[in-house]
């Protein structure tokens, strides 16, 4: 996010000698991306970031995923995927269960009751949609507060833990795992990287990360999810569990372009018409080969003559995965999706409202609905957690159930 920050104690000039009240020399350590041809940040350590006292391998929750055979649209349920008391030993890291992916984009479901261990993603961005519950986002660069309706940004490679503020009030956590960068579409940006007036969001809507705290701690655990070999039930991915003499948190201060940030999906402002305005006016970031879009409260189409609801349609590059976190989605009446529900309408079907919702909708002037969605640009398979949560008859829906 090319958007400047400045955060604890950093020197005047770059790559200088920085030293602690001690007369200690802090270690510098430059964390950039694309071959440090982008963006990029300044971290200052007491500690030194490449030290190692031990390393084990750690199983990754199951990765493996299924073609979506016989190609259908799925209705997936994953609030029955956590139930009752579990989730108090849950944590959104090594707890997280995967729906959907492909080989550019991840997408889990996690009700996380405690804690999660120190977790470095380093095979890209995590964007993560808190559906419900509070908490707190530590990270390296500093603390995130979240709630429901943020999204959290996190750089490939930050190291970071989930703390859930409640444990009778679990983190429900929807985890868009990019194998790339996240950020807003370039189409909202200039070409130095502020958002431009026709954005629907701008620099003031995001949260940066508190200053950093040092944490005295030694030999300290920390989760790497990196690339592997093969597939099986790792999906060509691998765990690794680092163990390291000094707390991550050791960053006294930093600068840069590059950290996590928070924004919330109440600041969105929504782009209408007089006419139904088509899937792009919803996005909020991108990544490699996908799309995240939200459906938030609006206003809707103002034409006399208006359809409110979707036309049909058939994206007919992209799948896509809609999940539904609140009010009444208009356009999904009379088929089973309630609030907590996914959909994936793949690339190939052409899709849109139940029959019955159109004629509802008329002369509608506001939807109150807000949801989730992912387009991708390859097709999806399906994860062992969306195997599991799949109600096996939305496909039939739009016929009357006649299968």
């Amino acid at each position: 996010m090319a958007h400047y920050q400045r955060m604890g104690d950093v020197p005047p000039k770059r790559h200088t000698q920085h030293r602690a009240p001690d007369g200690g020399l802090y270690r510098e350590e430059l964390m950039g991306e694309e071959g440090f041809s982008s963006d990029s940040s300044l971290l200052y350590h007491s500690g030194v970031p490449s030290a190692l006292v031990d390393a084990r391998a750690w199983d990754l929750p199951d990765q493996a995923t299924a073609p979506n055979a016989p190609l259908l649209p799925r209705h997936l349920a994953p609030h029955t995927l956590f139930v009752g008391s579990d989730v108090a030993g849950v944590d959104a890291v090594t707890g997280r269960r995967l729906l959907l992916g492909n080989a550019d984009v991840r997408i889990g479901y996690v009700v996380a009751g405690r804690t999660s261990p120190l977790y470095r993603n380093a095979t890209g961005d995590e964007c993560v949609f808190v559906e419900s519950g509070h908490g707190v986002l530590e990270t390296v660069f500093g603390d995130l507060e979240v709630g429901p309706g943020d999204y959290a940004i996190i750089p490939r490679a930050t190291t970071h833990r989930w703390v859930v503020a409640d444990v009778g009030d679990p983190l429900r956590l929807y985890a868009i795992e990019g194998n790339s960068h996240i950020s807003p579409p370039k189409r909202y940006l200039s070409r130095f990287g502020q958002l431009l007036e026709h954005a629907p969001y701008c620099e003031r809507d995001l949260r940066v990360p508190t200053p950093p705290r040092q944490v005295d701690e030694r030999d300290v655990e920390v989760y790497v999810k990196h690339r592997g070999t093969g597939a099986g039930s790792t999906g060509g991915l691998a765990g690794t569990v680092h163990v390291v003499p000094h707390h991550p948190f050791d960053v006294v201060g930093w600068d840069g372009c590059l950290y996590p940030y928070v924004f919330n999906v109440a600041d969105f402002e929504p782009i209408t018409g007089r006419v139904h305005q088509p899937p792009p006016v919803h996005q909020v970031f991108e990544g490699h080969n996908f799309v995240v879009c939200n459906f938030v409260p609006r206003k809707v189409d103002y034409h006399p003559l208006a359809v409110p609801v979707p036309y049909y349609h058939s994206n007919v590059d992209s799948d896509e995965v809609m999940f539904y976190v609140a009010g009444d989605y208009e356009a999904r009446k009379g088929s089973g999706i309630g609030i907590g529900s996914i959909t994936l309408h793949p690339g190939g079907h052409a899709h849109g409202p139940q029959p019955e919702a159109i004629e509802a909708s008329l002369g509608a002037e506001r939807f109150d609905e807000l949801a989730v969605m992912v387009d991708t640009f390859r097709p999806l398979d399906l994860g062992e957690a969306g195997r599991a949560c799949d109600d096996g008859a939305y496909a039939w829906t739009w016929a009357g159930g006649r299968r």
